[in-house]
Formats: structure tokens, sequence, C-alpha cells
């Protein structure tokens, strides 16, 4: 079944119901990342983020037809770390990341911000230290940015719409309406898509040397064998009105000027800010 007649489909079923944006699904203080407070054990934290999914899931109007299930949507659910929103039709703000952009040896530096008890001034702290830049940043270069920026909008009104986008040199933002593909699964083809197509750039970095050394202890070898490594894990929020979305919109595009990679945000590069019309009301970008 194509995306177009799915979404008729789903649309004429849910005429006259509340729409998922309208649901009365408002999250509890401090859940936005699901991060839990520390000196939890490592069973207490995963007890309580089946809590937290369980309760979710009850109080939550958002509910799986049959066939979305089918579809794969897996609804409130956990995959060890964080809580996540998996239903079609909604619109999500998006957040994933180099896994070396919050180094466990840097620990000190951020996991305080876990700690955080109001849900969106942590994601905001915590997104302020991915800004400053930390890690081997492999997005900062030209042909793998490119490469990042291709695989989101690859299947731009084919499988998703893309309201707006961003990629950082350590992570990326997505601002994007679900359709029939499940949130988990974009987030992963995207990572997948670029990990595997960058490698050739990496590789074109290393020495010949460094490639063929015979001891895989050697610091060389070691060097050799760095590669884009994406976080497992990433950060959803779905819009719940207007005037969210276009918060999302205006913090995703500024973004780059607010880390100080630019001077006007439309100079981005890697952003939709250069594909929008100026003082367009419309969250339509020319993609």
């Amino acid at each position: 079944m194509c995306c177009g007649s799915w979404w008729q489909k789903r649309k004429h079923r849910s005429a006259g119901l509340p729409t998922r944006l309208e649901a009365k699904t408002e999250p509890p203080a401090g859940s936005e990342t699901g991060a839990p407070q520390t000196g939890m054990t490592l069973r207490t934290k995963r007890e309580h983020l089946r809590e937290l999914v369980a309760d979710k899931n009850r109080w939550s109007d958002l509910k799986l037809t049959d066939a979305e299930r089918s579809l794969g949507f897996l609804g409130w659910h956990e995959r060890g770390y964080l809580p996540h929103c998996d239903f079609p039709g909604l619109i999500q703000f998006v957040t994933f990341r180099l896994v070396d952009s919050m180094p466990a040896s840097r620990r000190g530096e951020w996991e305080h911000l876990l700690a955080i008890d109001d849900s969106r001034e942590k994601r905001t702290k915590l997104e302020e230290y991915l800004d400053r830049g930390i890690g081997d940043c492999w997005l900062r270069q030209p042909r793998i940015a490119t490469l990042c920026e291709e695989a989101l909008r690859y299947f731009h009104n084919k499988r998703y719409e893309l309201r707006a986008w961003c990629v950082m040199p350590n992570h990326v933002h997505v601002l994007v309406q679900v359709w029939e593909m499940p949130l988990g699964k974009m987030v992963q083809s995207w990572k997948r898509y670029v990990a595997t197509e960058a490698e050739a750039i990496l590789a074109e970095r290393r020495s010949p040397t460094r490639r063929v050394s015979a001891n895989p202890n050697a610091p060389a070898r070691r060097a050799a064998l760095q590669s884009l490594r994406w976080e497992r894990e990433y950060w959803d929020t779905y819009m719940r009105n207007e005037d969210q979305e276009r918060k999302a919109v205006r913090y995703i595009e500024h973004n780059p000027l607010k880390a100080k990679l630019c001077r006007k945000r439309e100079d981005w590069p890697f952003s939709s800010a250069r594909l929008r019309e100026p003082d367009s009301q419309s969250f339509a970008v020319r993609v």
C-alpha cells in the first residue's frame, strides 16, 4: 500500500475524533530524557524506566491499532535507556548524536545534568553540552555532513515529511512527521547509511602505513580502526500543538548560530534554514 492511500484512509478513519496532537498525554516532569536520578543502581534505573513506560501506556490516549502494529510501530516503549513514543501521525523532534560527543571519560562534566528535574531544562542543558563540540566531530567534515543531509532528505514525502533539520558537528536535529515508517527504524536507517558511506571518506585520511599495520595493538592500528560511531539511543519529543512546532523549528535552525558556527542561520550549509522562504509562516521547505 502506498503512503498516500494509507495516510488518507487513516485520516478518514480518525475523522471526528481527537487528533494525536490533541490527546491528553502530558508526560510527568523529568521524563523527557528518561534518565532517572543519579545514585540509583542499574537495576533500579531499569525498573524506574519500565514503570515510567507502563504509566505512559496506562494514562495515554495514544493507542495503536492492529494495522499500525503490523507496520512495526511500538507505541510507548523503552530499549533499556530512554522512553520512546512511536505512533504514526505524530510530528517528532528528534536528536541523535555521535557516541563520543558525551564521553565516559568526561562523565563529571555532564552526569549532573541528568539529575535536573525539569524535563525541558534537562534537555536544553544536555544539548548545550553537545554544542561544545566534544569528540571527533566527524559531521564537521562537509562531505560527511552532506551524506547525513542526503540521508534525511532521501525519503521526504515518501515515507515521512521533513519539517526542519540541522546537521551539527557531533549531533543531528530533525523535526519530522511520521507516516508509515516507525520512528526507531527511520533513525536507524539514517545512522546506518551515514556510518557506512562515511567509512570510505574516513579511510582516505588514513596513511598506507596505518592501514597495513600487522600489530592490532599498535597505536597506529587503533587509529586506523577509528570510524564514525553513533550513540545507540536518541531523544524524541512529539509536538502537541503548532506553537510548540514553531519553537522547535526555530531552535533547530538557530542551533548553528547559537553555537557560533555561522553569523546567520541561513548561512549554515547543512540545515533547512537555507531552504525556507524568508519570514514564511509555513512549515514547508524546498527539499
